[in-house]
């Protein structure tokens, strides 16, 4: 049977108290709705179709080309927004899945075998249910004796023993698509003036067809967020997840309490992340490094067997075996050839360090390309800004930097010059040559 499916994403979030859609609050790194796309990959014919409201420009760009979007221009409930979807859906697949943006813990799996129990099920449609003690605001399902459902009751509306049941509407449906379609003009409007799809139990049973509920396994994912303190707990949650993951996959976390990794980040086997340190963005990790503790890696490539101690690594590449920290910064264009040793409280910026360039502590190096086997003594600057812009410094290859060096940059240092230290150095200096002072000038020749 062919499926499609349908992401509800329209709503402002009221409870959320932020000028930023509901759907966009990040979690794991990603925004909220990224997480249910993803769950949804995979499991229909065709690419879902999001239904967009409040903040549309936004959520659309934050969607991109992994879906299509429709807009639900007035916010009149979800049996409205679904709607939204039939120019689009209706005829072109047997079978609809129903999921909301605001239950992004939903797993892949828990879909797949809602649409799995829908194919089995003759009747209009089915839908995931949960056994909880905390109701968290969802209607109760009331069943009938051979098991099918016979009415959602809202919270809101539920009588004292109605409000004892523990079995909740989680908000997932897997519909007949041909029902549905034809159903969904069927929807009363409610005395909130809105158009509720919970309603379609009611329309179903009185059609004789039959309702069925599959009830999740694990109660987390069935978490919806509409405040944020739901959102913390659906990252704790989130977080263990991908923690766990990793673990499994051969990565050592000495603190997963601590350990934050984002939902894009990659890491390589025997790795070890020691604790309070996070992972950022599209970050990948080698095999066999040594990461933490207190460090922050984000979009970054980190090559095998490298070293990062309480340092912060930003849209930077090391390649492998580099050494770096503690208190190191690397920052937008950092690019760290195989061997590279950075000593604490250096940075690097825009520059490329070529292989065995040892860079002493309280260095900073921006805008710069250094040779293979550069020594930079603890202390060197390159001066790269001269008011308007940025000028560019190379040392070639072999090159010894002193100890507080001062380079002003546009500059080129040749292949084995030597620079004393405490130097400003204002005009290139040729291969082979010794400088010293303030201003730098030439004392002798090493060949």
């Amino acid at each position: 049977m062919k499926t499609t499916a349908v992401l509800l994403a329209a709503g402002k979030g009221t409870r959320m108290r932020s000028r930023t859609p509901k759907a966009l609050h990040p979690l794991g790194g990603l925004p909220m709705l990224r997480h249910s796309l993803e769950a949804l990959a995979g499991l229909t014919s065709a690419p879902p179709v999001v239904v967009i409201g409040h903040g549309a420009e936004a959520v659309q760009a934050a969607v991109g080309a992994s879906a299509r979007c429709v807009v639900q221009a007035e916010q009149l409930g979800t049996g409205h927004a679904v709607m939204q979807a039939a120019e689009i859906l209706a005829g072109q697949s047997d079978l609809v899945l129903v999921a909301q943006a605001d239950m992004p813990l939903i797993r892949a799996a828990t879909y797949q075998r809602l649409i799995e129990t829908q194919q089995a099920n003759p009747g209009a449609f089915s839908m995931l249910t949960v056994i909880a003690e905390d109701p968290r605001g969802f209607g109760r399902i009331l069943r009938k004796p051979d098991g099918s459902v016979q009415a959602i009751i809202e919270d809101h509306e539920a009588a004292p023993e109605q409000k004892a049941i523990r079995e909740l509407n989680v908000g997932g449906y897997c519909f007949n698509a041909a029902w549905l379609w034809a159903s969904l003009e069927r929807i009363p409007l409610s005395a909130k003036g809105e158009y509720y799809l919970t309603d379609l139990v009611r329309i179903a049973n009185d059609e004789g067809m039959a309702v069925q509920a599959l009830v999740m396994d694990d109660p987390q994912e069935t978490i919806g967020i509409n405040t944020r303190v739901h959102l913390a707990e659906a990252e704790a949650i989130l977080r263990a997840r991908i923690n766990r993951a990793w673990m499994e996959a051969g990565v050592t976390l000495v603190d997963p309490a601590t350990t934050y990794i984002e939902s894009g980040v990659r890491i390589g086997a025997d790795t070890v992340i020691h604790p309070s340190t996070s992972l950022r963005g599209q970050t990948v990790i080698g095999a066999e490094c040594v990461i933490g503790p207190n460090t922050l890696i984000a979009d970054s490539q980190v090559g095998d067997a490298c070293t990062i101690l309480a340092s912060v690594v930003e849209s930077a590449r090391l390649e492998r075996r580099v050494e770096i920290g503690p208190y190191a910064h690397l920052r937008k264009g950092a690019h760290l050839a195989e061997g590279v040793h950075m000593g604490n409280f250096g940075e690097v910026k825009n520059a490329y360090l070529g292989p065995g360039v040892k860079m002493g502590h309280f260095s900073y190096i921006g805008d710069a390309t250094i040779g293979r086997d550069v020594n930079i003594g603890a202390g060197t600057i390159t001066a790269n800004y001269d008011g308007e812009k940025k000028n560019h410094t190379e040392i070639d290859e072999g090159a010894f930097i002193g100890s507080d060096t001062m380079l002003v940059a546009p500059l080129r240092i040749g292949k084995r010059a030597r620079t004393g230290a405490g130097s400003v150095v204002t005009k290139d200096v040729p291969d082979d040559t010794v400088v010293v002072g303030i201003p730098a000038r030439a004392i002798r020749k090493l060949k």
